[in-house]
């Protein structure tokens, strides 16, 4: 037994050598000779300015940073006048040319009376604003200096998901603070911003990181420190870069003309779902669905139309809707661009002259009441016509104001507050047409609607039920 339990042992012992051998240790990576050699270039960055603010808030109210922090216009108490504050904030930012040229988020900078610059060898400078630009979130700075050390620029194409990066900033004021990751997605679109293919990382970043660089393993940028999802206000493990190239381009635009053009067509969209794709006689998702063509703008003179699928631009393939508005940014005003659309179930191609896109008006949400028109069982419609007034305020022709939406109707997605505008590629133009277009639908069939919804157009499919 003894010399069993000797020969059992060994086997066991030989096995477990056997399988360390040929295992071998995963070396983790090694920051520290990247950090030191790239930390040099990074900067600190603190602003000072002043701001219009409610006189009935003080200067620590936890209810002025609430209604600051998620951009929402402070409530000004009757008879109480706005008065300025002082406000104080800090980023980070990293050094791209010898010079004294640095990039950094927009947003860092953004009301700033006065912006210092620190070096992490203790040097301060004052820097003033080349530009800055919002859409993307990319501001330019420069610096009186030379010989100052600057970063690497390498390729986002090149970098891979599953890829370990890492950042460097001033979380919470904590200067030169190096934070590592991996790249969790490429890119990515966030809700309102379809300038910028985001790269998402699982790295820790936190108010003070914002306009720090994203570096790859071999030292070189190749995003900017951005943006965090956070339900508390802190790292949740969701963080978001804009990428280099597209900063850089920003940047040499700023540095040689102090702004930014953008080419625009004038129309609005959305993305086309399965439904919608079956709708419009597409065999699959892709493309960008044409909600609203504003008046005379360039696609309005080329003919394009409400519920048109812009499936190219220039033989470049647009699959989804974001990739839309970073291709016809990207024209310059006054050049030529060919779209590529499907109307009524066949292709086609529009040519239109691109115009330059200014600051889009926000628009601001309104209630609107009118008289009953009826309702369908059918498909859980209550609505209501609008009047000449409310019309001329959203500016169309004929709308039916949804009053509630059960059934087929709230599996739509539409609410109450809607405002039908269309069937399909036509215009709505009174109540007999929809309920005509609606009874047409046999079950399981679906139809699409154009919906405004507080000033925005965009399309839903609606299936009709099936016969009881």
């Amino acid at each position: 037994m003894t010399m069993l339990k000797s020969f059992l042992s060994g086997l066991l012992l030989t096995g477990l050598l056997g399988a360390a051998h040929a295992a071998p240790a995963v070396a983790l990576p090694d920051f520290a000779q990247l950090a030191e050699r790239e930390g040099r270039a990074v900067v600190n960055i603190a602003v000072s300015g002043t701001q219009k603010v409610n006189a009935g808030f003080g200067d620590n109210d936890e209810m002025f940073d609430l209604f600051r922090r998620f951009g929402l216009p402070v409530p000004v108490p009757r008879g109480s006048q706005p008065q300025e504050r002082t406000v104080q904030g800090i980023g980070s930012g990293f050094i791209i040319d010898s010079s004294g040229y640095i990039l950094t988020n927009a947003h860092v900078i953004a009301d700033a009376d006065e912006i210092t610059v620190k070096l992490t060898d203790k040097r301060s400078f004052k820097a003033k604003v080349v530009g800055s630009d919002s859409r993307t979130d990319v501001a330019l700075l420069k610096v009186e200096a030379s010989g100052l050390p600057k970063v690497t620029i390498g390729d986002p194409a090149k970098a891979r998901v599953g890829e370990w990066v890492l950042a460097i900033g001033q979380p919470f004021g904590l200067d030169n603070t190096v934070t590592a990751g991996i790249i969790s997605a490429k890119g990515r679109d966030l809700p309102n911003e379809n300038f910028v293919p985001f790269i998402q990382t699982d790295v820790a970043i936190n108010p003070g990181n914002s306009g720090g660089p994203l570096f790859n393993m071999a030292g070189e940028v190749i995003g900017i420190n951005s943006q965090i999802f956070s339900r508390s206000g802190g790292y949740m493990g969701l963080s978001f870069a804009i990428p280099i190239d597209v900063a850089i381009k920003i940047a040499d635009e700023l540095k040689s003309s102090g702004k930014i053009t953008r080419g625009r067509i004038g129309v609005g969209i959305q993305d086309l779902s399965e439904d919608l794709a079956k709708g419009f006689g597409l065999s699959k998702e892709g493309g960008a669905l044409v909600t609203m063509v504003e008046k005379d703008g360039p696609a309005d003179k080329a003919g394009i139309k409400v519920g048109d699928i812009i499936l190219k631009v220039n033989g470049q393939a647009v699959n989804r809707s974001a990739d839309l508005p970073r291709v016809i940014t990207a024209l310059k005003p006054g050049s030529k661009a060919v779209l590529g659309i499907w109307r009524d179930k066949s292709a086609r191609d529009v040519s239109l002259v691109v115009a330059a896109m200014e600051e889009a008006d926000a628009s601001s949400p309104r209630e609107y009441r009118g008289k009953q028109q009826g309702e369908s069982e059918r498909f859980g419609l209550a609505l209501a016509e609008l009047n000449a007034r409310q019309l001329q305020q959203l500016g169309i022709k004929f709308g039916l104001l949804v009053r509630s939406a059960t059934g087929a109707a709230s599996r739509a997605g539409l609410q109450p507050g809607d405002v039908l505008t269309g069937v399909g590629g036509q215009e709505l133009q009174s109540a007999a047409q929809l309920r005509q277009s609606l009874s047409a639908l046999k079950g399981g069939e679906m139809m699409p609607l154009r919906v405004l919804r507080e000033g925005r157009p965009f399309f839903t499919s609606i299936t009709a039920p099936a016969a009881k």
